[in-house]
């Protein structure tokens, strides 16, 4: 039994010809019902997971720019890339300050002050046991990463390295999990 709804539609247009009314609780209705449902589930759920990997896609995309920035210059050092995920971190700072101007003295912060907060303090504490960015220390790596095409399904042939704070290099997977 077909569970998409075009399917469904399709095949109980078939069924019925041309005059497609249908008995409020009838079996095809109730399929209709079904398909339909399922087709907002999958819907919420494809919405939510694209939501979920659009921090990593962004964090990558400025490691692909500052890749081909430095055209000339050719694998990265540890330094160059901690600066990188240095200046990475700083990208909010200035608009938390603009909010935090804007906040009337004795006010309590607004939800996006707070979300703003809470996303800078976790990327800190990842940077502390080691940041996860492509390797760029790598040169047939960085070579792939320029001709990245900003899609989640190329990121699969990437190599991705964990960077920390104390400038200690570990090789980590993809997709990222915890300390991998």
């Amino acid at each position: 039994m077909p569970k998409d709804l075009a399917k469904v539609q399709k095949k109980i247009h078939k069924k019925k010809g041309a005059a497609t009314s249908l008995h409020e609780n009838s079996r095809d209705a109730k399929r209709l019902r079904r398909a339909g449902a399922r087709s907002d589930k999958l819907d919420k759920l494809a919405t939510a997971r694209a939501k979920a990997l659009q921090p990593y896609l962004q964090r990558i995309s400025f490691f692909q720019s500052a890749a081909q920035e430095e055209e000339a210059s050719g694998p990265f050092t540890i330094e160059s890339m901690q600066a990188l995920i240095e200046i990475y971190l700083d990208r909010d700072a200035h608009e938390l300050s603009t909010i935090q101007s804007q906040r009337r003295p004795g006010r309590p912060p607004s939800t996006a002050e707070g979300t703003l907060k809470q996303r800078i303090e976790g990327e800190a504490t990842e940077y502390r046991s080691g940041y996860w960015i492509p390797d760029m220390a790598d040169v047939e790596n960085l070579g792939r990463l320029k001709g990245w095409n900003e899609q989640w399904t190329g990121l699969g042939t990437l190599k991705y390295v964990r960077i920390a704070r104390d400038g200690t290099r570990h090789v980590s997977s993809f997709p990222p999990k915890g300390k991998s």
